[in-house]
């Protein structure tokens, strides 16, 4: 557990906007991890990025200076200034060990988010460990934490109220744009088909919107949403030549600045002159700052939803307490855990280690006598010899774990 490691930029010391310089897309993501894991020999590792936090959870035994974390961020290529890249290493958070899997478990477990008790960050960190997993990243020790993570917050999601009417970023936004003068079935166009979209998409439609446009970087990953929404799909270059109009605009890329300027805005306008909605999740933000100054638009971002998060956390602040139980009593029980698997992967050349020791025996120090024996006697040897191994094998494997347990029983204790 001493070699578990975080590195932690979130939404308590980063402004949103510059956190998304940290953001790695997912086509580059393998490319840099396989350089920073080498470079570092560093032996496990994911990263998760999401709207508000960005986190890169590793195994091993570097100490956490800032000039390590400044070595960790360089070889990660992100295109930042120096100076800027400085402020970020005075806004870090990092955790070492037993800090780490508790930062963890209340990350997961929704303790940490900029709204309590949203699911959504489960299914992101879980997401993020197997695409990490897929490509290799990960081993023995981050498979046995990302069990525990799942098994943790499925308990206080389902123990407590933390979660009882879930608000998350997307629903924030749904609900600030209900309080907004709607017109019958408007027209919406979405920019991006990722998660955020996605889910506050089917929530428009699920409350009746149905006049939607997409529009994605690739048409073939749009295709369940559109299908969904039973709208037409277009490729992102083709945003400049639409003319359609719209009156709502949700837009959540993953581009590292703003996509709609104010020459491409003013050309989807398309001569309209009404006020427009926009409601831009993405992390920096899609629209540009001059297109918001110099237009008529209610701009819904997720800078501005924080306020209401902050209010939220009040309303469930109770709840903390019961989940911060459950988060303890879960480390209690994953810490013997680890022991046990490390004790089980030690073990793990035992077999084979008595099964070479068994076969030099026979063939090479004692294999005058053994050839010198009658058929009978031979046989009886053999059973005599397997019978060894066996126990030889279980034995050890026995008086590891009762020792396992006694530790754990004292230091309970």
């Amino acid at each position: 557990m001493e070699n578990l490691r975080v590195i932690a930029f979130t939404h308590k010391h980063v402004d949103l906007k510059d956190l998304g310089n940290l953001v790695i897309c997912n086509e580059e993501l393998e490319s840099r991890l396989i350089n920073l894991k080498h470079s570092l020999d560093i032996p496990e590792i994911f990263y998760i990025g999401t709207c508000n936090r960005v986190e890169f959870v590793f195994y091993g035994a570097h100490e956490l200076t800032d000039s390590f974390i400044g070595d960790f961020l360089q070889k990660l290529n992100f295109c930042v200034p120096q100076e800027r890249m400085q402020c970020f290493l005075g806004q870090v958070n990092k955790y070492e060990g037993m800090d780490a899997l508790n930062h963890l478990l209340r990350m997961s477990c929704s303790l940490e988010s900029l709204v309590v008790g949203e699911k959504e960050i489960l299914a992101q960190v879980r997401r993020a460990y197997e695409r990490c997993r897929e490509a290799g990243f990960t081993g023995d020790f981050l498979r046995l934490m990302m069990d525990r993570l799942v098994k943790t917050a499925k308990e206080v999601y389902t123990d407590t109220k933390i979660s009882r009417n879930p608000i998350s970023v997307v629903s924030l936004a749904y609900r600030k744009l209900r309080e907004m003068k709607l017109m019958s079935n408007p027209r919406i166009l979405v920019i991006g088909s990722g998660e955020t979209n996605q889910n506050l998409a089917k929530y428009l439609h699920k409350y009746k919107f149905s006049n939607f446009v997409i529009f994605n970087r690739t048409v073939e990953n749009a295709k369940v949403l559109a299908q969904e929404l039973k709208a037409p799909i277009f490729p992102l270059t083709a945003l400049k030549d639409y003319k359609e109009g719209f009156d709502i605009m949700i837009t959540c890329t993953g581009a590292p600045e703003a996509i709609v300027n104010q020459e491409l805005y003013q050309s989807l306008l398309n001569g309209e002159t009404d006020k427009k909605i926009i409601i831009d999740l993405a992390v920096p933000n899609d629209i540009a700052p001059e297109v918001i100054e110099n237009n008529a638009i209610s701009y819904i971002e997720v800078a501005s939803l924080q306020a209401i998060a902050q209010q939220n956390i009040q309303e469930r602040y109770g709840e903390l307490v019961y989940a911060e139980k459950i988060i303890e009593d879960n480390i209690q029980e994953f810490l013997p855990l680890v022991k046990q698997r490390r004790i089980e992967v030690a073990m793990r050349q035992v077999p084979e280690k008595i099964k070479e020791i068994k076969s030099f025996a026979l063939n090479e120090v004692f294999a005058a006598e053994v050839s010198a024996l009658d058929p009978e006697a031979r046989i009886v040897l053999e059973k005599v010899i397997n019978y060894m191994e066996k126990k030889y094998i279980k034995v050890p494997m026995v008086m590891a774990k009762e020792i396992l347990v006694k530790s754990t029983e004292s230091g309970a204790n």
